[in-house]
C-alpha cells in the first residue's frame, strides 16, 4: 500500500497518497483545477494542458506530475491564466456557433471553461476545412464540433479494453508562422496538435457501449438515437440501477414528457452515468426502455391471480427482481408452503455454500474495485465482454492502468478481450477445451500456492500424475525417422506422429488445458515473467464453474486458492439480482403439480413483459434495492408511473398485511444473511470527488464452518461425436434477458439464435441468413443464424435471452454441450 504523504496546495495542507496525481489529490480535497481531457480511472493524455500549475518554481501539468511530501503547488499565476485563456480561444476558433441546436449545449465543458476564462474576443483565425460528419453503430461523431481531447480513445483503451478508437491525421492548412512567435508555448503546441487530428473508428473491435459518448466534453459524440431529441437542461435525472446485469452501476435515467401533446406521458430520453467513477455497458445506456405500460388495475385479472396462487404448490421467477420482491416470495413460501423454483439462483447459491465450507467465509472476498486496484488478474469461466463488461473493465483497468498482468482462460476465442493489454507480454488468452476449468483451478492453486495442507498437496499431486500420464499418451509430435526400403535398399525419410515425452517440467500441456502446444511449452514461463514485481492478486470466477458437473469442487478449489494464495476472489453474480435472491429465498430444486410464474413460463404468470395473465411493473418502474456484485446493496429508483399491481398488492391480500409500499420491506431484509435494518429512504446513492462510493450499504461477511476434506477425483470429459460441433450457451454483446430484447433501440434489429465466425461457418457449409436445426440432448430447436467475427475457433453460442425460443432446453446446465447442426 502506498504511503501517505503531506503536500500544500494554494497554502491549503493536504494528506495523500503517494504517486497519485496533483489534478486527483485536489479534486479529492475539493480543489478546482481546469481540465477538459483528464478522465480520474484513466492514464492522462496531455491534450488540453489547461491543467498547468507550478511547483517549485517551474509549470506542471496537474494530470500527469505525482505528488511528494512536502511539496507545494500553486494553481494559478498570471503566466498559468494567460496560458489557459489562449488555449480556450483556440479551442473557440472555427468551432461551430451552433449551440442552440447541439445536444451537449447546456452540458458542454467548452461552454463553460469559455465563460470561465472569459473568452470575449478571437486573437487567432485559420482557415477551416469541410470535416463530414459519420455514422458509427449507436453513435454520430461530428469532427466539426471534436476538439481532439482524446477522452473518448483513452477510455476506449484505458477502461473499455476495446481500442475502437484513435487519433488518425486530417488535411488541414498549415498554422501561420507568427503565431508561434506569438501564442504562449502550450496553447500554440495544443493547437498544433489539434489542427492536424481527428477521431478514427474501428467497428469490428467496438462494444457499443457508448463510453466514448458519454466522456465527450462537447457534441461530437452523440448517441444516434439521441441526438435533437431533447434539450439536456429540460430533462429530470433519476438516480437507479443498472437492471440488466449484477454490476447494478449507478445511473441517471434522463426523463421528462413525451410531447406537447401527450404533456402528462413520461418518457425515458436517454440513459447517463458519473464516467469519472464508473461505466456502464450499452444494455444499461441504450436498453432502457422495457417498461410496461398499462392503462390501471384490472381487477379481474387481479382476482384470478390469487386464485392461482390459493391453488398453486410452486413459484417459478428470475433473478429480474428487486430484494424486496424476493423477501415477499420468501414470506408466501414460509406461509404457505410453496416450493421456489429459481435455476440460476440455485445453482449459484450451491457454489457459493461449498466455496463457504472451505473458505470459512459467508461471502467472496473481492469486489471490483480489488480488480480494478490489482497488477495481477486471472479470469476463469467467464465470457466477460457479454456476461459482465464492467468486470472486463476491471481486468482490462488493472492490466492497463496498473501496468498488470492477466490470464484468461476460456474454450471461446475472444478477439475483443485480447484487446485488453498486450498479448504475450502484459496478457496471456489461453483458450482451453470445455470442461477444463477444473484443471485450470489445479493449475492456479500449484502454481501460486504456498504451504498447502498436507491432505490437498496429496490431492493435487495425485491429479496431477493422471493428467501427466494422460498427456503423454494423447499429445504427439513429429518425428523424422530414415527408413531402409527392404526391396530396393534405398533410404528415405519418413515422418511419423509419437507420443511426446512429457517430462516434470512440462507436466502441464494438458490437452484440455490447452489448445496449442506451442503456446503451452512457454506458459510456465510467461507466468513467472508476469508475476516479476506483482503484489496485488485478484481471481475472477465465472457462470461456466458455477454450472459445471462438477461444480462443489470447483468452488471448494476456489477456496483454496482464497486461502492458500495472494488471490482475492469474485464469483459473478449471473444476473441482475441473482447473488440477491440466493441468499434471501430458501429455493427448491424440483417444481411441483401447478406453478405461478414471475416473469417466466408457468400454468398462470404475472409478468413485466406484458405477455403473462396479470401485468406486472419493470424495474424501470420501481423502488428497491438490489444486492450486487460488490456484495453492496444499491437502491434504484421509477424512472416512469406503473398504474397496476405489484407484487406487494397480492402479498397483502395472500398474508392479510397492509403494507403499503414493497420498499416498506427494505428494513425487513434478513441480517442473519448480512443485510442491515435499514429504511429505504435512508439509504445513499452517489460517489464522492475521491472515488468513494456511497451507495447503500455493503453486505456484512460473517465466519461458517469450515473444512478441508471430501475433494472429488472426478475425471471430467467433454465428448464431441462425429459430425457434431460445440455450441456455448451465451447472449450476443449487451443482450442480457427479455428486457434488453424489448428495448426499441435493440429489438428493431434482434438477432437471436446461433452465432459463430465466418470460418466456422464456412466449414459448416452455412452462411449467415440461414436457419438450422440445432439437436442434442433430446431436443431439436430452429434457430437463424448470425455471422459475429468478434469470437474465434470451432464454437458457437446460442442465445437465450428470447423467451418464447426456448434454446436453454439444448443445455443440460453447463454451458458448453455438442450438437449436430442442420441446415433447414
Amino acid at each position: 500500500m502506498s504511503e501517505m504523504i503531506t503536500l500544500t496546495i494554494d497554502g491549503k495542507e493536504l494528506k495523500a497518497k503517494e504517486g497519485e496525481t496533483v489534478l486527483n489529490v485536489a479534486r479529492a480535497n475539493g480543489i478546482f483545477i481546469p481540465a477538459i481531457c483528464y478522465l480520474t480511472r484513466c492514464s492522462p493524455t496531455l491534450a488540453c494542458r489547461l491543467c498547468l500549475v507550478e511547483s517549485g518554481g517551474k509549470q506542471i501539468y496537474a494530470c500527469n506530475a505525482k505528488v511528494k511530501d512536502g511539496m507545494e503547488v500553486t494553481t494559478t499565476t498570471e503566466n498559468i491564466e494567460k496560458e489557459r485563456r489562449a488555449i480556450m480561444e483556440v479551442y473557440d476558433v472555427n468551432h461551430p456557433l451552433q449551440c442552440g441546436v447541439c445536444d451537449q449545449s447546456g452540458d458542454c465543458e467548452l461552454q463553460n471553461y469559455t465563460l470561465y476564462q472569459k473568452v470575449d474576443s478571437q486573437s487567432y483565425a485559420i482557415r477551416d476545412v469541410n470535416r463530414p460528419r459519420e455514422h458509427w453503430g449507436v453513435m454520430n461523431y461530428d469532427p466539426g464540433l471534436c476538439i481532439v481531447c482524446e477522452k473518448c480513445v483513452t477510455v476506449c483503451k484505458d477502461m473499455i479494453g476495446s481500442n475502437a478508437l484513435s487519433t488518425v491525421k486530417r488535411d488541414s492548412e498549415a498554422i501561420q508562422g507568427k503565431f508561434k512567435e506569438s501564442m504562449p508555448k502550450d496553447a500554440y503546441s495544443m493547437w498544433n496538435k489539434l489542427n492536424k487530428s481527428l477521431i478514427g473508428f474501428e467497428e469490428d473491435k467496438c462494444v457499443d457501449c457508448g463510453e466514448c459518448i458519454s466522456v465527450c466534453p462537447v457534441g461530437a459524440l452523440v448517441s444516434h438515437d439521441f441526438q435533437y431529441k431533447s434539450n439536456s437542461w429540460e430533462l429530470t435525472k433519476i438516480p437507479a440501477a443498472n437492471a440488466h446485469s449484477s454490476d447494478c452501476a449507478l445511473i441517471y435515467y434522463e426523463v421528462k414528457h413525451e410531447s406537447i401533446v401527450n404533456h402528462n406521458v413520461q418518457k425515458i430520453y436517454r440513459v447517463t452515468n458519473e464516467h469519472h467513477y464508473a461505466s456502464l455497458n450499452g444494455a444499461a445506456r441504450f436498453g432502457y426502455d422495457f417498461e410496461n405500460r398499462v392503462e390501471g388495475k384490472d381487477k379481474i385479472a387481479f382476482d384470478k391471480a390469487i386464485e392461482a396462487f390459493k391453488k398453486a404448490d410452486t413459484i417459478k421467477f428470475n433473478s429480474f427482481i428487486t430484494n424486496e420482491e424476493a423477501l415477499i416470495l420468501q414470506k408466501l413460501k414460509e406461509k404457505f408452503g410453496y416450493k421456489l423454483v429459481n435455476n440460476d439462483a440455485l445453482l449459484y447459491k450451491k457454489f457459493l455454500d461449498a466455496y463457504s465450507s472451505v473458505s470459512g467465509k459467508s461471502l467472496y472476498s473481492a469486489d471490483l474495485k480489488d480488480i480494478h486496484n490489482s497488477n495481477f488478474v486471472i479470469s476463469v469461466g467467464a465470457y466477460l465482454k457479454s456476461d459482465s463488461p464492467n468486470t472486463k473493465y476491471a481486468f482490462n483497468n488493472s492490466v492497463v492502468m496498473n501496468k498488470g498482468a492477466g490470464l484468461y482462460f476460456h474454450p471461446m476465442g475472444d478477439p475483443v478481450m485480447e484487446q485488453c493489454g498486450k498479448r504475450g507480454k502484459t496478457t496471456e488468452f489461453i483458450y482451453h477445451n470445455p470442461m477444463a476449468e477444473e484443471s485450470v483451478l489445479y493449475f492456479i492453486l500449484d502454481r501460486f500456492a504456498s504451504n498447502l495442507p498436507q491432505n490437498m498437496q496429496t490431492i493435487l499431486d495425485s491429479y496431477k500424475e493422471t493428467r501427466v500420464k494422460s498427456v503423454s499418451e494423447m499429445i504427439k509430435e513429429k518425428v523424422v525417422e530414415i527408413v531402409k526400403d527392404e526391396e530396393t535398399g534405398e533410404e528415405k525419410e519418413v515422418t511419423k506422429m509419437v507420443p511426446k515425452k512429457v517430462t516434470k517440467e512440462v507436466e502441464y500441456e494438458y490437452t484440455r488445458l490447452l489448445d496449442e502446444i506451442n503456446a503451452d511449452a512457454t506458459l510456465l514461463d510467461t507466468i513467472n515473467d508476469m508475476k516479476d514485481k506483482k503484489d496485488s492478486y485478484s481471481l475472477i470466477l465465472g457462470e461456466d464453474l458455477i454450472s459445471h458437473p462438477n461444480s462443489s469442487n470447483l468452488a471448494k478449489l476456489a477456496a483454496m486458492i482464497e486461502k492458500y494464495t495472494e488471490f482475492k476472489v469474485i464469483i459473478i453474480p449471473t444476473s441482475t439480482n441473482t447473488l440477491g435472491v440466493s441468499l434471501i429465498c430458501d429455493l427448491d430444486e424440483v417444481e411441483g403439480s401447478y406453478s405461478v410464474g414471475y416473469n417466466v413460463k408457468a400454468d398462470f404468470q404475472i409478468s413485466a413483459l406484458g405477455d403473462g395473465d396479470l401485468d406486472m411493473p419493470a424495474l424501470n418502474q420501481q423502488e428497491g434495492t438490489f444486492t450486487n456484485i460488490d456484495k453492496r446493496i444499491v437502491p434504484t429508483n421509477a424512472a416512469l408511473p406503473y398504474k397496476g399491481y405489484v407484487l406487494n398488492d397480492i402479498a397483502n391480500v395472500l398474508l392479510e398485511g397492509e403494507v403499503e409500499h414493497t420498499i416498506e420491506y427494505t428494513k425487513a431484509l434478513p441480517t442473519s444473511k448480512g443485510y442491515q435494518a435499514v429504511e429505504f429512504d435512508s439509504l445513499t446513492n452517489y460517489f464522492a470527488n475521491d472515488w468513494s462510493e456511497h451507495r447503500g450499504y455493503i453486505l456484512d461477511t460473517f465466519d461458517v464452518e469450515s473444512s478441508e476434506e471430501n475433494f472429488s477425483k472426478e475425471n471430467q470429459t467433454f465428448q464431441l461425436n462425429e459430425g457434431q460441433i460445440t455450441i456455448y450457451k451465451a447472449n450476443p454483446i449487451n443482450q442480457f434477458n427479455e428486457f434488453t430484447a424489448i428495448a426499441h433501440e435493440f429489438k428493431d434489429d434482434l438477432q437471436s439464435g446461433m452465432f459463430a465466425n465466418e470460418t466456422l461457418l464456412t466449414e459448416l457449409g452455412i452462411s449467415a441468413g440461414d436457419k438450422v436445426v440445432l439437436s442434442t440432448n433430446g431436443t431439436e430447436i430452429e434457430v437463424n443464424v448470425y455471422s459475429d467475427n468478434q469470437v474465434s475457433g470451432k464454437i458457437a453460442y446460442v442465445s437465450t435471452f428470447e423467451k418464447e425460443l426456448n434454446t436453454k432446453a439444448l443445455f443440460t446446465g453447463y454451458r458448453f454441450t455438442s450438437a449436430n447442426v442442420k441446415k433447414v
